[in-house]
């Protein structure tokens, strides 16, 4: 019995509930205020810029959702349910129903929303002349579905949806009905070169393992390369076989030898010297029979190091070779300028040719003007002997500058994968622009005149033969990074020598790597022109490759924006507005920050291509990830402490000070606060191109977020999203492309005429490094190769494992 002057415990319940409630509407409208403030003042911005109203609109509903609900008022609810409409119709008007572009504009809004189903909202103050709450769901309902049918059919007669309208480029001229082929009929069961051949094809005649049982496939061991002292470095390299065994390089100035059907290790060799870690990691070592020769360095294994030298080694005992330059080490800044440490390194394999060790340098991206020279050099492969060294400011002189001299500073430099053809005695080297990236107002001619192209040397004298260039005067960092393949051409006069040559402008170019006239039509097409930073100058067109499709992104819009959730897509929306963009020849200034598309990392990087050569395909994995860059005075720069970087922090480095030049940089990926790119997925794909027709086979988003996102925590999401990628493909006779290269710690492989993914295997981490297969000599297994190396830049962690597969007993 209730005592007089007491209240029920019913009533004292209900007030008990009544005041929860109250205080979870207050919090959640608290939320919504914050959220509110935020995209109204974001959208405030964006409006400002000429861009979209949308944020500002549902910023001030959000503001006037979270005063009702404040108050109890249900009129709340209302509100919210309305913005929910209208944002539905407004997604699908701008981008249809692609489902990685409505993710930011949909998810976080209805999510949030879906607080208001619970019972502490349902029990507010109904606005005067409405029905309760559950009775208004089918008006929402309703509503929801003309927004739909509205935002429908309002894109279907709008702007198109993004989409890659250069990888439908078209072909101009009837095509041979005879396949590509490879420029030597290679049936090797080994792995003898970085691209398996001098033409680098990445191309194995085997076909034991194949579509039909490569489901099969099982890691049947690993092999560690960790440096026994020093902290680990991601493992880029990829191993070369011959005789029954391996040979790789770290990241950690390592080289290892391993035996190919066990994995065991049989020595490894130290080659710092001494010397700190600088450059980039090592990615592949070159091998050579010394003809006529048996016994203690008859056959040798060919490394740079990061001091930087070239050194050999026994094949069977890692021994240095002492007849091998200073003690088996040729030093490779012997004739270049003096240089803070690790501005100059050697980073990728070397390449024989008629018994030359021909060798490269990379120059870290926008250090100072006056850097070391882009020399390319040539040393006998018994003695170490400089054969000769093209130095583009000093063509006619092919040895080493005189005394108290060097090699011409500044000039472009060939840091990624080099090929030959031995028959025709030519190195054909790509080739990146000169020092600093940014600003080419000090390029002397000889720098114009090889920057970013390919070109061909005589492997006897040294001499350039020809070149071609894929973007002149190139200040957007469109380096020529990608090892040339070679192939034969057919015509109707019969085979034509021919190369291809991809860029991170993501052209594929086709070139008669005899006299380098371009086999695949190029035109010259006008670029922007205008509001150049004073002192520079812009080519008024840039080559296009016109009969192959092009693997970037179409022009990028505002409603090409993405995000995690509208506010950081709203904030890339304001970055991209405020930017300066007019496609991928945006002219550099000082006014505003630029935009690059591609950006550095390509199109296609130093992973290159490789060829089914038995299906006339090229297989291709590329990235569209743009950067944003800011040119800055030589006094701001001054006043920001832009610096020279040295050692390993010069690869990442944010900064280009860019000393000894009116301007510095400033030059990061065009990333979201979350670190997740500003432009809409997929950011890495994989596509095949019939070779004969031009035309694009397949094509797909590679890789997926399982093992990256937000602020670098893995998602754990595996369905494919397209992640930037870095390391290459491999193909094979039993129509598989092998493949890790994905921001994911995944290996897979692929059916080579469809696409379609045929088996996976998780690894330790990403495996951004190109595989290899060969044939044990011991069991006559197939073995698939790939180093588990990771990619700080893409937050996997660092690896440092070869990592091998086969069929259980198989051959």
């Amino acid at each position: 019995m209730t005592p007089i002057g007491a209240e029920p415990d019913s009533l004292n319940a209900k007030r008990d509930t009544t005041k929860a409630s109250r205080w979870v509407c207050r919090i959640f409208a608290i939320v919504l205020l914050i959220l509110g403030l935020a995209l109204s003042i974001g959208g405030v911005i964006l409006v400002a810029d000429a861009g979209s109203a949308y944020y500002l609109i549902t910023g001030l509903a959000f503001i006037t959702s979270a005063v009702f609900l404040w108050r109890g008022d249900a009129r709340g609810i209302w509100v919210y349910a309305a913005m929910l409409v209208w944002t539905t119709a407004w997604s699908l008007w701008e981008v249809g129903f692609n489902g990685w572009q409505l993710a930011p504009r949909l998810i976080g809004p209805f999510v949030l929303g879906a607080v208001l189903l619970l019972p502490h909202f349902t029990r507010l103050t109904p606005a005067p002349n409405t029905r309760k709450l559950p009775r208004g769901w089918p008006s929402f309902a309703g509503g929801l579905a003309a927004a739909i049918a509205l935002g429908s059919v309002s894109h279907a007669f709008g702007p198109d949806a993004p989409d890659f309208p250069m990888l439908r480029r078209g072909l101009q001229s009837q095509a041979p009905a005879k396949l590509p082929e490879p420029m030597a009929n290679n049936e090797r069961t080994d792995w003898q070169a970085y691209g398996n051949d001098q033409g680098g094809t990445r191309f194995s005649p085997l076909a034991d393992i194949d579509t039909t049982n490569v489901s099969k496939l099982v890691k049947v061991w690993e092999a560690d390369m960790a440096p026994v002292n020093g902290d680990l470095n991601a493992i880029e390299g990829t191993p070369i076989m011959m005789g029954s065994s391996l040979y790789a390089c770290d990241g950690n100035n390592g080289i290892h030898a391993f035996d190919a059907e066990t994995g065991k290790e049989l020595w490894r060799r130290d080659i710092s010297n001494g010397v700190p870690q600088s450059g980039k990691p090592c990615r592949g070592v070159a091998y050579y029979k010394v003809p006529d020769a048996n016994g203690f360095c008859s056959e040798r294994i060919y490394a740079p190091s990061h001091n930087p030298t070239l050194v050999a080694l026994d094949a069977k005992t890692g021994e240095y070779c002492p007849g091998f330059g200073n003690n088996g080490a040729v030093d490779l800044t012997k004739g270049v300028a003096p240089y803070p440490h690790g501005l100059f390194y050697v980073s990728s394999a070397p390449q024989v040719i008629r018994g030359k060790i021909v060798v490269g340098g990379g120059i870290p991206d926008g250090q100072y003007w006056g850097g070391p020279s882009g020399v390319i050099r040539a040393f006998d492969a018994v003695t170490g002997e400089l054969a000769w060294a093209f130095d583009a400011g000093a063509p006619n002189r092919l040895g080493l500058p005189p005394e108290g001299q060097y090699y011409t500073p500044s000039t472009p430099n060939s840091w990624a994968p080099i090929s030959a053809d031995e028959k025709l005695g030519l190195i054909y080297l790509p080739v990146g622009n000169a020092t600093p990236d940014a600003y080419g107002g000090q390029r002397r001619p000889y720098d114009e005149d090889i920057s970013s192209a390919v070109i061909a040397l005589d492997a006897e004298t040294g001499r350039l033969r020809w070149k071609f260039q894929a973007t002149h005067h190139d200040i957007w960092d469109y380096d020529v990074a990608s090892q040339p393949t070679l192939l034969n051409w057919p015509t109707a006069k019969g085979m034509r020598p021919a190369l291809i040559q991809p860029t991170k402008r993501g052209e594929i170019f086709v070139l008669d790597r005899e006299t380098g006239e371009p086999i695949k039509a190029v035109e010259e097409q006008p670029v922007p022109q205008r509001d150049i930073a004073k002192g520079e100058w812009l080519s008024p067109t840039q080559p296009a490759s016109v009969e192959l499709p092009a693997f970037r992104g179409p022009q990028l819009r505002e409603k090409d924006m993405w995000g995690a959730t509208p506010i950081d897509q709203m904030v890339c929306r304001i970055m991209f507005k405020q930017s300066r963009y007019e496609g991928q020849f945006t002219p550099i200034t000082l006014d505003k920050n630029v935009l690059i598309d591609p950006g550095s990392m390509g199109g296609v990087n130093w992973n290159g291509i490789s060829l089914d050569v038995d299906r006339g395909l090229m297989i291709v994995n590329w990235t569209q990830v743009p950067d944003r860059i800011e040119l800055v005075t030589r006094e701001e720069a001054t006043q920001r402490n832009f610096k020279i970087a040295p050692g390993l922090d010069a690869g990442g480095q944010a900064e280009q000070p860019m000393l000894d030049t009116p301007y510095g940089a400033y030059r990061v990926n065009f990333l979201s606060q979350l670190g997740i790119p500003c432009n809409a997925p997929p950011w890495g794909l994989i596509g095949a191109v019939d070779l004969v027709s031009g035309k694009l086979i397949w094509s797909k988003p590679f890789g997926s977020p399982r093992d990256i996102g937000p602020f670098g925590l893995p998602t754990l999401v595996s369905i494919p999203i397209g992640t930037p990628t870095a390391g290459g493909a491999v193909t094979t006779r039993g129509g598989l492309v092998f493949i890790g290269g994905a921001a994911e710690h995944t290996f897979r492989a692929l059916d080579a005429a469809t696409g379609r993914e045929l088996w996976s295997s998780r690894l330790a981490t990403s495996a951004n490094a190109t595989p290899m297969t060969y044939r044990s000599p011991v069991s006559g297994r197939q073995f698939v190769v790939v180093a588990e190396g990771g990619r700080p830049h893409y937050r996997t962690k660092p690896g440092s494992k070869l990592v091998a597969f086969a069929i259980p007993d198989g051959k």
